[in-house]
């Protein structure tokens, strides 16, 4: 697909803040054709150092509270002053996404771009630690990084080159994030498939010149990228 929001967004001083595959494009083809209502309460969770949740506020006019555990919001805080966006428009939280510091049904939709997988994979978490924030009919949107299909039980040495076994086991193939968000009681899954977006957002985060970014260079020169995708989940709440 053709990022032409993204665009912008991809300067050499903002890429130099994203902490993998270029999140701006994934959260762009996430919310193609989305379903959140104009000027709603929004929730970026897992939101980093902020960029994802400038994206939402500038480009899509929502009211954003960027909830991240290991940021600093001041420092945030300083970033989204530069960026042009007011403080009652964007809020950085410092917050665990297993224990939200918010009022019930508070967000009209929670969007979480490359990090759902690191908190999202147990099967009460949706139904007991994020819908109760989500407001009767409201949105859940997900991307994460994936499998094209499930290889644990033998994982390919293109894959080990930068990763361990643990830090892949965060990743999983379409049908194991169905059958986990399909065990939600309060929302109804939209779907959950595919993104296009892979080989272009690793490509943004592999000309990084951060450690992270290098070690990575490993397993997708040797062809590793081929076992890998993004995953894209829409839910709404009964």
């Amino acid at each position: 697909m053709k990022y032409i929001i993204s665009e912008k967004y991809c300067t050499p001083d903002l890429m130099k803040m994203i902490m993998g595959p270029n999140p701006i494009k994934l959260e762009e083809e996430l919310l193609l054709e989305h379903k959140i209502p104009e000027n709603a309460i929004v929730c970026d969770l897992g939101s980093g150092q902020g960029l994802t949740s400038v994206f939402l506020a500038k480009e899509y006019g929502f009211t954003v509270y960027a909830a991240d555990l290991w940021s600093d919001p001041t420092e945030n805080r300083k970033f989204f002053d530069s960026m042009g966006v007011s403080p009652d428009r964007l809020i950085p939280v410092k917050a665990d996404a297993t224990a939200l510091p918010f009022e019930k049904s508070f967000f009209d939709a929670i969007v979480s771009t490359d990090s759902y997988n690191y908190f999202g994979r147990d099967e009460g978490f949706l139904d007991e630690k994020l819908l109760p924030f989500v407001k009767s009919g409201g949105y859940v949107y997900i991307a994460i990084p994936g499998m094209k299909k499930d290889c644990h039980d033998d994982l390919p040495p293109e894959l080990l080159l930068s990763w361990t076994p643990e830090q892949l086991e965060y990743m999983h193939d379409v049908k194991y994030w169905t059958d986990m968000v399909s065990k939600c009681i309060g929302a109804e899954v939209l779907s959950v498939k595919e993104m296009e977006s892979n080989d272009e957002v690793w490509s943004d985060w592999l000309k990084q010149d951060n450690e992270y970014a290098v070690g990575d260079r490993k397993s997708m020169e040797a062809g590793g990228g081929k076992y890998l995708n993004f995953i894209s989940i829409v839910l709404r709440k009964k």
